[in-house]
């Protein structure tokens, strides 16, 4: 492809909205380019079995849904490459973006380059995530029913994993390093009656233990220093996301907390002609579904707006 020539729309990003947003605007006839990213397919790629994604009545491996998005976006026109975008130029009328020395020209942008979960960075976190390692109660809840898990955070999104959690698992235990939750009255209160969940105060996650999955906990106690081990079947991670967002901070409004780029009407940011889909600007539900939803309405927007000019 000419990189000098102007595209109609260029997608950042490569997951649910990324390629929602291709398959949408291909059937439109708009030939958009994806550059599909570091990680191509985003988080689903690193789950194992997906079972709340309509369609699949007996699931569908994440890599497998992804690969199939793929295939369907290029079925009907869609270019990929597995580039990743390093800086944009949202200053003029054409929108720059640049991989490398190399630069694209498009008329309209969507981004769409999802957000990536915080974990504890311990050791073979790789090895073992999907085989007790989670960052998704509503995804993978489901598979730790009658079974005793931990959640690793002290906020709502950990009061609101492990609230979720008590419908499968017979057992909760809530690990916070610090003495106190820093969640809301409400939640902390609706926690702490649950007779399923357990709070291990002031300490942290150490180690993992289990060889080809999670069987077990490392702890230390960050008053006493004292270490113990903790039986769990799995580990869910609620400590935060971080949208992948900061090449466009020059550009693009941003939700001043964490970073997640600002939206009017779910899709439109605040430079006229780019559109924003899924986690890099969805901080509430943060889901294939709803990134896919967000992905065609960035598309149906964008074609609308290419209409107008």
């Amino acid at each position: 492809m000419d990189s000098n020539r102007t595209k109609d729309i260029i997608i950042i990003g490569s997951g649910p909205a990324g390629y929602t947003a291709a398959i949408y605007a291909a059937r439109a006839d708009l030939r958009p380019l994806v550059l599909a990213g570091p990680e191509p397919g985003g988080q689903l790629t690193t789950t194992t079995l997906v079972e709340n994604y309509p369609g699949f009545p007996d699931g569908i491996d994440g890599p497998v849904l992804i690969e199939n998005m793929r295939k369907q976006a290029e079925r009907f026109g869609a270019e990929i490459k597995f580039d990743t975008a390093a800086k944009v130029d949202f200053s003029g009328e054409i929108k720059k973006v640049y991989v490398g020395n190399t630069q694209y020209l498009a008329k309209a942008v969507i981004i769409a380059t999802g957000a990536r979960s915080r974990t504890l960075g311990l050791p073979r976190e790789k090895e073992l995530w999907g085989r007790g390692l989670h960052t998704c109660a509503t995804c993978d809840g489901f598979f730790y029913r009658g079974k005793t898990v931990a959640v690793a955070g002290g906020g709502d999104s950990a009061m609101e994993e492990s609230g979720f959690l008590t419908k499968f698992a017979d057992k909760i235990y809530i690990i916070h390093r610090r003495d106190e939750f820093k969640a809301s009255e409400i939640m902390k209160k609706r926690i702490l009656a649950n007779k399923k969940i357990a709070v291990i105060w002031s300490s942290e996650v150490e180690e993992y233990l289990g060889q080809e999955k999670l069987n077990g906990l490392k702890i230390k106690n960050a008053v006493t220093g004292e270490t113990s081990t903790l039986a769990v079947d799995g580990l869910f991670f609620a400590i935060g996301h971080v949208p992948n967002t900061e090449i466009f901070k020059d550009y693009l409004e941003r939700e001043p907390k964490f970073g997640y780029l600002a939206v009017k009407d779910a899709v439109y940011t605040n430079v006229d002609g780019v559109f924003a889909a899924g986690d890099c600007a969805d901080y509430t539900y943060r889901q294939a579904v709803t990134a896919a939803g967000l992905g065609g309405m960035a598309a149906i927007a964008a074609e609308r707006w290419l209409e107008k000019q």
